[in-house]
């Protein structure tokens, strides 16, 4: 049962791992409301139904925490997770909060889930880190990743059927494949694109008219306007050229990708400038290539070329 986790909201997999935790700790684990950074746990006060053992079960108060990522294939051992020394990465956040836990005689033992992939050099590293930060004993700080919670899964299957994980629940997710080759081939030509401008579709709702239909804020899009309507004429020759043709292809699969999930996933109260935002923050979280630095402008500038050309968000009927 492999499920994609990277394709679920964060709220889906907290669910899930509370759930597991009620299996493997016990039926009073309590689950908190999001704290102000964010931040939110599950609690254990009792001694363990299996963790880490029936027989040596841990005893006292349990602090369960579940990290989740929309990213692909995502580890551990990657600097944005964990690197020592460092506050600004989601251990780095976190290591404060479980010190002042554990100098307030809150917290015994600590559980860390998080969707990512877990290396055994890493499992040592990361447990003795906060075993020495936050003045915790090693042998009462379990790490997860993806590897053990399918194992779990397997064994304690009515955990995923009580989490009820529902695609029509997750979030707007997709994929950053075939934009990324849009974008690496746009880089390696831009030298060579022709200044010449192609003639504009023939019937397109204007931008003013568009921002009213997917109510983006004219703030919001002035400010786009100003700095990647000038991509747009080379963006549009550079698909519309014959030896291109593969690039317009990947260039109409993210479209049409991009389009389905946005009409599908987003949310009626959501104004687009929070779609677009999310959009650009997902995919340089979920590909290499768009979260380049080189890359990073160029990408806002095509997504913002979906919108312009009327490839993504309403229009209006013809």
């Amino acid at each position: 049962m492999m499920f994609r986790y990277e394709d679920l909201s964060d709220e889906q997999f907290e669910t899930l791992i509370i759930l597991l935790c009620r299996h493997l700790l016990g039926t009073s684990v309590k689950r908190f409301a999001k704290g102000p950074d964010g931040g939110r746990d599950a609690k254990f006060v009792g001694t363990a139904e299996l963790h880490p053992s029936k027989a040596a079960p841990w005893i006292g108060t349990t602090v369960v925490q579940a990290k989740h990522t929309n990213g692909y294939n995502k580890h551990f051992s990657e600097k944005d997770f964990f690197s020592a020394g460092s506050t600004n990465t989601v251990l780095g956040e976190e290591v404060p909060r479980i010190r002042k836990l554990r100098d307030a005689g809150q917290v015994d033992h600590y559980m860390l889930f998080a969707n990512r992939r877990l290396a055994g050099k890493a499992d040592e590293l990361i447990t003795a880190h906060i075993s020495k930060e936050c003045n915790l004993p090693e042998a009462s700080i379990y790490l997860c990743g993806i590897e053990q919670l399918e194992l779990w899964l397997k064994e304690f299957p009515r955990v995923a059927e009580l989490a009820d994980l529902d695609p029509v629940d997750s979030p707007l997710i997709v994929s950053p494949d075939e934009l990324a080759l849009v974008v690496q081939a746009f880089a390696s030509h831009d030298a060579a694109i022709s200044e010449v401008l192609d003639a504009p579709p023939g019937e397109r709702t204007t931008y003013e008219q568009k921002n009213q239909l997917n109510n983006m804020t004219p703030e919001y899009a002035k400010e786009l306007r100003k700095r990647y309507l000038k991509d747009t004429a080379q963006i549009r020759t550079f698909l519309a050229a014959p030896e291109n043709l593969q690039i317009l292809k990947s260039y109409e699969a993210a479209v049409e990708e991009f389009q389905l999930k946005i009409i599908a996933q987003r949310k009626t109260y959501q104004n687009f400038d929070a779609v677009m935002n999310y959009l650009i923050d997902l995919l340089f979280r979920r590909d290499p290539v768009l979260r380049q630095t080189k890359h990073r402008r160029l990408t806002r500038a095509l997504v913002f070329y979906m919108y312009w050309n009327c490839d993504i968000g309403e229009v209006a009927d013809a």
